[in-house]
Parts: structure tokens; C-alpha cells; sequence
């Protein structure tokens, strides 16, 4: 008589994540505290603010405060002279609120809003990046997110800067590969453009972007997909911020407007 070796079934399970001392399950949504909202995903966490202002009324406002509310989390921009006229300073603040990179678009008892994506939360290999939108049939704000990977950790970019510059705006490895995550593997190869790196103080980030649909396959388990940042072109500033603070850069957000195409 045999024995027939029976070979156990692996189920891939992507990894917590830490903040502050506090474990978050793979997949799990938080609040670390009332102005943003957290994601952990496979070992990386990403916020999105949830006091979505507008900017300040820069237009004939002169002299504008942000300021806290009694009784209210977010601050709100408020104006010493807007007393006198509280028509413009709404319409004012309509046309800033459509400047910040938000979308809005009303629907039929329903004023549709989606957030500008989140930085990502590494300046290096996987990372999330996320968003509000209530476009759903309850016209409910929902957290959405996607993956980024702003350029790879273990490539030096530096040696591909051009002799003369300081700059690599954007690098792009010359082989397709595929991505992975969680122990799953893409089921196609994709050949990305990743922002670069300079040789002075400024970083490159984003310029124009989308968002893409990449399906995975787990070994011996079942495929699923994920919304993952495409770079189409980075700029590089000096508008640098601390990496290792995941809401230094949710602090002035949106910062500037991506262009999404």
C-alpha cells in the first residue's frame, strides 16, 4: 500500500503593517487620528486627508487665514474683510475648490466629487497612493487606492544622468518585467517609466500620470487585480519632503495638479 502525498493548498497572504506602534492587518483601513484616512496594503501604508479645503482666496482677498474651528477638526480659510461680501467669497471658493485638481460633476440630487490621488507613500519600490470619491450609486465618499512605485530601490540612477546635467527627469529600464506583489506575479510584462533622481537638493515626482488595471496570478490560488499608478512624465523641483513622514506631503495636498491623461 502507498501513501498518497497530498500537497497543501498555500494561500498568499500579504503582510501588516506598523504605525506608531499599532499592527494593521493586510487590506485594513484606519484612522491614526481625525484628518486622515489610512490604508495598509501588503506591508505599506498609505492616507489620504480627510480635510479636503480649497486654497486660499488669493483673488481679492488680501489678507487670508487658514484658522481652527471650535468643536472641528479641519481648519478653514477664513478672510478679515469677507464680511461685506459673502457672495464672492462662495463663488471664490467654488472656483479654487475646481483649481485644486478635484472633480466635480453633479448628478440628480447628488453633487459627485473625486479627490486628486495622494502622494505616494514611498519614495522608493511599492507603495500606495489613495483617494475620496462618492461617484457610486449611494453617492457615498469612499476610499479608493492604487499602487505606485515612483522608481525602484535597488537601481542607482545616478550613473544614467547625462554628463553636463544634474538631472534625470524620468528613467526607464530597458527590459519588460513583470510586477509582483504578495507573492503573485503579473500575468503580462510591463516595461514602466519611473521618476529619476538629481545630483543637487530637488526630487523628481509625477507630472502626468493614469491609472491602469493590473491582473495577478498567486501559485495555486485564484488571480485578482489591482489599480496601479502609470508615470507618463516627471518634473523635478525643490519641493522636497521628508520620506520618511508618510503625511509631510499630505500637508499642503493637493499640492500641485497632475495631470491625469
Amino acid at each position: 500500500t502507498c501513501l498518497q502525498r497530498i500537497r497543501p493548498r498555500q494561500e498568499v497572504v500579504g503582510v501588516g503593517c506598523v504605525l506608531d506602534g499599532v499592527r494593521y492587518t493586510n487590506g485594513e483601513s484606519f484612522q491614526p487620528n481625525c484628518r486622515y484616512n489610512c490604508t495598509c496594503i501588503d506591508g505599506t501604508v498609505g492616507c489620504t486627508p480627510l480635510c479636503l479645503s480649497p486654497r486660499p482666496p488669493r483673488l481679492w482677498c488680501r489678507q487670508p487665514r487658514h484658522v481652527r474651528v471650535p468643536g472641528q477638526c479641519c481648519e478653514q480659510w477664513v478672510c478679515d474683510d469677507d464680511a461685506r461680501r459673502p457672495r464672492q467669497t462662495a463663488l471664490l471658493d467654488t472656483r479654487a475648490f475646481a483649481a485644486s485638481g478635484a472633480v466635480e460633476q453633479r448628478y440628480e440630487n447628488c453633487i459627485a466629487y473625486t479627490s486628486p490621488w495622494s502622494p505616494c507613500s514611498t519614495t522608493c519600490g511599492l507603495g500606495i497612493s489613495t483617494r475620496i470619491s462618492n461617484v457610486n450609486a449611494r453617492c457615498w465618499p469612499e476610499q479608493e487606492s492604487r499602487l505606485c512605485n515612483l522608481r525602484p530601490c535597488d537601481v542607482d540612477i545616478q550613473p544614467h544622468i547625462k554628463a553636463g546635467k544634474k538631472c534625470l527627469a524620468v528613467y526607464q529600464p530597458e527590459e519588460a518585467t513583470n510586477f509582483t506583489l504578495a507573492g503573485c506575479v503579473s500575468t503580462r510584462t510591463y516595461r514602466p517609466k519611473y521618476c529619476g533622481v538629481c545630483t543637487d537638493n530637488r526630487c523628481c515626482i509625477p507630472y502626468k500620470s493614469k491609472t491602469i488595471s493590473v491582473d495577478f496570478q498567486c501559485p495555486e490560488g485564484p488571480g485578482f487585480s489591482r489599480q496601479v499608478l502609470w508615470i507618463n512624465a516627471c518634473f523635478c523641483n525643490l519641493s522636497c519632503r521628508n520620506p520618511n513622514d508618510i503625511f509631510a506631503d499630505l500637508e499642503s495636498y493637493p499640492d500641485f495638479e497632475e495631470i491625469a491623461n
